[in-house]
């Protein structure tokens, strides 16, 4: 029996639906509770920060990325773990989360449309965001479990670049998802190869490659980075507006008399 062709938008998760990284977010809190130390956290970062400025595909820095971030887990009881994501979550991803792609998402659940998270920030954190944001599920990096425990080693590959693409055609075979009919966002020009392979591709706070990217394929932009700068400077101008617009009330002046 043939599955019912479906529409479903598929969202990166750091500076898309979130300021920052969540891997992160989730480092420092494991930090904070003494999983390990300041070098642990540096070496992660340093791995990060190589990646993110050389801005090519590099199997190498691809590699130490994931090398690092299965160090993190290595050891680690896989229910202590979830349950940390929780509290990361409250702590540090809410308070980080970008409204307006928010209601984007929530314009798709509203159309009865899956919304589903693609990202290569651990699955666990990943359903946990996804799960208290109401979606309907999410791919992300698989971390080895044996006995209730962290190996340090990955189930397949980072959740990075065109790795994306194959989980959600994966899914879309699984599920009966119609690709060319579905959405996707993101803000970076890894994800470029996720985007494509979908009919409705969106850029979300794109870097710079990302954007002339979106431009020159017509693909639709939001920029809530912009809107967010301009309300910190439109705030405190409304606000000596208001209490100038105060001073010059018929009422201000009866008081003054």
């Amino acid at each position: 029996m043939a599955l019912t062709q479906k529409r479903v938008a598929f969202f990166d998760v750091d500076n898309t639906l979130m300021r920052g990284s969540s891997l992160f977010f989730l480092s420092k809190g494991m930090y904070q509770r003494g999983f390990f130390t300041r070098k642990d956290i540096s070496n992660f970062v340093m791995a990060n920060l190589r990646f993110r400025l050389s801005g090519v595909e590099n199997k190498e820095e691809i590699a130490k990325i994931q090398g690092a971030a299965c160090e993190f887990f290595r050891g680690h009881q896989a229910a202590v773990i979830e349950e940390m994501g929780i509290e990361v979550y409250d702590q540090y991803v809410s308070p980080a989360l970008w409204q307006g792609t928010i209601e984007i998402a929530n314009n798709h659940l509203d159309h009865n449309e899956e919304v589903w998270l693609v990202t290569a920030t651990p699955k666990d954190l990943a359903d946990v965001i996804a799960k208290r944001l109401g979606f309907t599920g999410a791919l992300g990096t698989v971390a080895e479990v044996q006995d209730g425990v962290y190996t340090g080693k990955l189930i397949g590959q980072l959740l990075h670049g065109p790795n994306k693409a194959i989980a959600i055609k994966e899914l879309a075979e699984e599920r009966g998802i119609d690709l060319t009919n579905s959405y996707a966002y993101s803000d970076s020009h890894h994800d470029i190869p996720l985007l494509e392979a979908v009919g409705n591709p969106r850029a979300i706070n794109p870097d710079t490659l990302l954007q002339l990217y979106a431009l020159k394929n017509h693909w639709p932009i939001y920029d809530f980075r912009r809107m967010r700068a301009l309300k910190k400077i439109a705030a405190p101008i409304l606000g000596r507006l208001v209490k100038f617009g105060t001073l010059l009330s018929p009422r201000s002046w009866r008081r003054a008399k």
